[in-house]
């Protein structure tokens, strides 16, 4: 009976000995937190921290990108718009360069109705035919937006107008005006390309 009351205590001893290691062991568990790749002690409130601030970079950052991707799309649109003046630059040249051309054979045409005492006897086909070819090609420069300037009876304008003669006048208020035009001007969209060749009265007492 003594030896049984004794193994009950001895057993007794060894499981309060076994809670007090286990208590032991959680209590000491509490205290061990993990700790970062060098070395240091990183609590959950450090750890929200670094997130914020990266957080905060990566918003800076990606304001820089969009900053900069809008200046790139600002610039390549400015090149377009300028790439695209300029090539209508070149076209409207060479444009102008032809009509002014063409322009030779304008007056040639015209030279030839002058005389109009050589020009009626010509064949009627022949002489309609001609009349015609003219008609079509001052059309056409007028369809290019060429457009004729005749500044007869006008005062003249030496910006777009060029003296070749000066020639008296019976008539003061002829005095500084076109009285003969030599050759007709032009203008290409509203800006004179050819100025015309004139002759400007004088008026002496």
């Amino acid at each position: 009976m003594g030896f049984l009351i004794i193994i009950v205590m001895n057993q007794e001893n060894i499981n309060e000995n076994i809670g007090n290691e286990a208590e032991e062991k959680i209590e000491g568990s509490e205290e061990i937190v993990p700790e970062d790749s060098e070395g240091a002690v990183e609590t959950a409130e450090h750890k929200l921290k670094k997130l914020r601030e990266e957080l905060k970079q990566c918003q800076l950052d990606k304001q820089e990108y969009l900053t900069l991707s809008q200046r790139l799309k600002a610039d390549y649109l400015n090149l377009e718009r300028s790439n695209e003046v300029r090539r209508g630059e070149i076209v409207q040249f060479a444009n102008q360069t032809l009509l002014l051309d063409l322009l030779d054979l304008v007056d040639n045409f015209e030279l030839a109705f002058v005389n109009q005492s050589a020009w009626v006897v010509v064949a009627e086909n022949w002489r309609q035919g001609v009349e015609y070819i003219y008609t079509k090609l001052v059309g056409i420069l007028r369809e290019h937006g060429l457009e004729a300037i005749n500044p007869l009876g006008e005062v003249f304008d030496p910006v777009n107008q060029e003296s070749i003669e000066s020639v008296v006048v019976d008539k003061e208020s002829e005095d500084g005006q076109v009285v003969a035009v030599m050759k007709k001007g032009y203008r290409l969209q509203g800006k004179v390309v050819r100025p015309a060749q004139v002759k400007v009265g004088a008026f002496s007492k």
